[in-house]
């Protein structure tokens, strides 16, 4: 395998079977994969087709055979609450394995989906895990959601189970989740086998027929073994928004998702197994799917779950408290939440109140980093800073400054970064043809894409060529405009559709609409961003 960055990925480029048959063998395999790279029809690209493997025996059973049972696997850190728990490797295996035989006595099996609606608690990880290890589907919808939202979730992924808890807490606000769960059901054309209910002191729920109660069936349940499953079965679903309305199920498969993801904390963000690697956002989230639960347990490393906020959970000195208390390594976040820290600390006093000596670099993506928060940083933080590119539908970076190869490229304010392996960035103008050197147009990725981004969208195959493979022939449409400089660095500007983004998370304005449109007092309805 090369070893420098250029020659990494000037050989995912030329000669991705080699690359990515490389990366495949980091990992173990139940039956190692012949077929690499599989091209379709459609110019996407199935990845390790023959080969049969397990997301959750790699990211738990694996790693307690390397060694790691009693190296600690995850860190909940609860302001709202004032809890903290360390589970080990061997501690969250033994809880998976038993939820999963939980879900098991509630019939779902291979191929069912189920739907997780809960708070940010260790209860959402081990839900995930534990679905990946039946070889069911799971599809986190974030806690606190909209019943008119779930309800559409519900019907488009048809799951089998809804887990979900009795709260959620904003703050110092409890936030009932059953009023909306109920709601939802009501509302949902799809009936649901059974709901698993995970009680929270916070708040009290009267279980109805077809509910369990989260502690008691898991008590009561087997130890489950992993399922051998295809490289390309489903993990799982993630709705994202869209242009339409309508929410896209994005579908990602265990196979080429556990390489991507392997492979993006070693190149990017230069991780080591036993490394604290912290992503601050929600398991709702893509970021959350990737960062705070998959790849750190494949990696080895220890993750941060984190149940607060930037600022008052209880002040703006939260970060700082968490990163020097669990000593955290990796960090990684929206530039939101540094401009709400800012805010309330304007020149950084908090910070030295902090040890952040085991700190090796600090990650924002989400959204475009402006450049008074990049400079209000590197000023105060001794280590890099680095902004990065990806989407809910590539499920791992495609640019950013990698930290895992050597001497670091430098990092060029407001860019974020160089392409990284697997990936070609073209920019197009109106008529196709790409664009100079600093000249702004439509940001599109040559195809096949590469292992880990989204094979599918969730029953309606045809919904992923329309809205990413049509406009631009030979290319997936990204929806984002910028430009690549003569360095070959991206520079993202904006979306080229119709989203607002919120604090790292697209929201779609034809979605808004369709619900405020919903009242009998709604004529006609229009949303639109206003800049903060």
């Amino acid at each position: 395998m090369p070893r420098s960055f250029s020659e990494r990925y000037m050989t995912s480029r030329n000669d991705p079977e080699t690359y990515w048959r490389a990366e495949a063998e980091q990992l173990p395999w139940f039956s190692p994969p012949s077929a690499i790279v599989d091209e379709r029809p459609d110019g996407l690209a199935d990845y390790f087709s023959d080969g049969t493997t397990n997301t959750a025996y790699l990211a738990l059973d694996y790693q307690i055979e390397l060694g790691r049972g009693d190296q600690t696997a995850l860190i909940y850190d609860s302001p709202v609450t004032h809890t903290i728990k360390r589970f080990s490797y061997r501690e969250v295996l033994a809880e998976v394995e038993r939820l999963a035989g939980a879900l098991s006595l509630m019939g779902v099996g291979p191929g069912d989906r189920v739907i997780i609606y809960l708070p940010m608690v260790p209860e959402a990880a081990f839900a995930m895990l534990a679905c990946a290890r039946l070889g069911a589907i799971h599809s986190v919808v974030f806690g606190g959601f909209a019943p008119r939202e779930l309800a559409t979730r519900i019907d488009d992924a048809t799951p089998k189970v809804l887990m979900t808890a009795t709260c959620g807490i904003e703050f110092d606000q409890v936030i009932p989740y059953m009023p909306l769960v109920d709601e939802a059901c009501r509302l949902a054309e799809h009936q649901v086998d059974g709901r698993m209910i995970l009680a929270r002191p916070e708040a009290t729920y009267t279980l109805s027929s077809g509910d369990v109660d989260w502690g008691s069936q898991v008590k009561k349940a087997p130890a489950a073994p992993w399922i051998e499953v295809k490289a390309t079965d489903p993990l799982y679903i993630l709705y994202t928004s869209g242009t339409t309305g309508k929410p896209k199920g994005v579908v990602r498969d265990h196979g080429g998702h556990a390489v991507a993801l392997k492979h993006s904390m070693e190149v990017l963000y230069g991780a080591e197994p036993g490394d604290v690697f912290w992503a601050a956002s929600d398991v709702g989230w893509v970021v959350g799917h990737s960062y705070i639960v998959y790849a750190p347990l494949l990696m080895g490393c220890t993750t941060v779950l984190f149940e607060g906020k930037p600022v008052r959970t209880p002040d703006a000195g939260t970060f700082w408290r968490v990163m020097a208390e669990h000593k955290v390594n990796i960090f990684f976040t929206a530039p939101t939440a540094f401009r709400a820290i800012r805010k309330e600390d304007p020149d950084g006093a908090l910070i030295n109140q902090y040890d952040l000596g085991a700190l090796k670099s600090l990650f924002l993506a989400g959204e475009r980093t402006d450049p008074a928060t990049y400079h209000w940083l590197v000023e105060r933080i001794p280590v890099p800073v680095v902004d990065h590119w990806w989407q809910t539908e590539t499920g791992s970076p495609v640019a950013g400054v990698p930290q895992g190869q050597g001497v670091p490229l430098p990092v060029k304010v407001g860019s974020a970064g160089p392409v990284l392996p697997g990936y070609e960035v073209k920019i197009l103008d109106e008529s196709l043809t790409p664009c100079a050197p600093g000249e702004t147009g439509a940001v599109v990725l040559s195809l096949p894409l590469p292992p880990g981004c989204l094979p599918t969208v969730w029953n309606n195959h045809d919904r992923l060529i329309e809205a990413y493979l049509t406009e631009y022939l030979g290319y997936y449409h990204t929806g984002d405009g910028g430009y690549l400089d003569e360095d070959g660095y991206l520079f993202i500007t904006g979306r080229t559709d119709d989203v607002i983004n919120v604090a790292g998370h697209r929201l779609s304005t034809g979605e808004m609409e369709a619900v405020v449109a919903l009242h009998p007092a709604v004529a006609e309805c229009a949303v639109i961003g206003v800049q903060d």
